[in-house]
């Protein structure tokens, strides 16, 4: 009886462990199929497309161009005409320019961001003034994505939560005295 007891116990063992490995491996299965579905939702997520920031400013030109840090940066040797004003009546054309300087505009207002890139695409201008023995820059408008906004007073500056940006073209002239 002892041996008939003992030969039930042991094939009962047997048959529990091929019943507990059934389990966990079902269990591990499981528990793979929703790792690899949290993962793959998580990818969906990632590669959604992100909705950035992109303000667009009509800002005075003038408040920038009286700044300390426009005479600093700009100098004296190229003028810059905004608009349609024609200042001399003999203007000799030597090209035109369109520049496009971004900005790090993290921790800034969007006004003082602008502001730091209108700056820049005017010195860019300038660079390309001198590039072509020019020693003026007529008909500057702005050309954001290269729509025209031609004002002698505003110029337009897009700001987004890391960027800001100004798009500006104008014609390079030497300019001659009036006789």
């Amino acid at each position: 009886m002892a041996s008939c007891s003992a030969q039930s116990l042991a094939s009962s063992k047997r048959s529990a462990a091929p019943a507990t490995r059934a389990r966990s491996g079902r269990a591990s299965r499981v528990l793979t199929l929703v790792s690899a579905l949290l993962l793959g939702s998580a990818g969906l997520v990632a590669s959604a497309p992100a909705v950035a920031r992109d303000t667009q400013h009509f800002l005075p030109i003038m408040p920038v161009m009286a700044s300390t840090a426009a005479s600093q940066r700009l100098g004296k040797d190229v003028a810059f005409f905004f608009g349609d004003k024609q200042p001399y009546e003999r203007i000799e054309k030597r090209g035109w320019a369109r520049v496009n300087p971004k900005t790090n505009a993290t921790n800034k207002s969007d006004a003082e961001a602008c502001r730091w890139v209108f700056l820049s695409a005017l010195r860019e201008l300038q660079e390309k003034a001198r590039e072509y023995g020019a020693n003026a820059v007529i008909n500057i408008r702005s050309d954001y994505d290269k729509v025209s906004y031609s004002s002698s007073e505003k110029y337009e500056c897009h700001a987004g939560n890391i960027v800001a940006g100004v798009a500006l073209r104008g014609d390079l002239v030497i300019l001659h005295p009036k006789n």
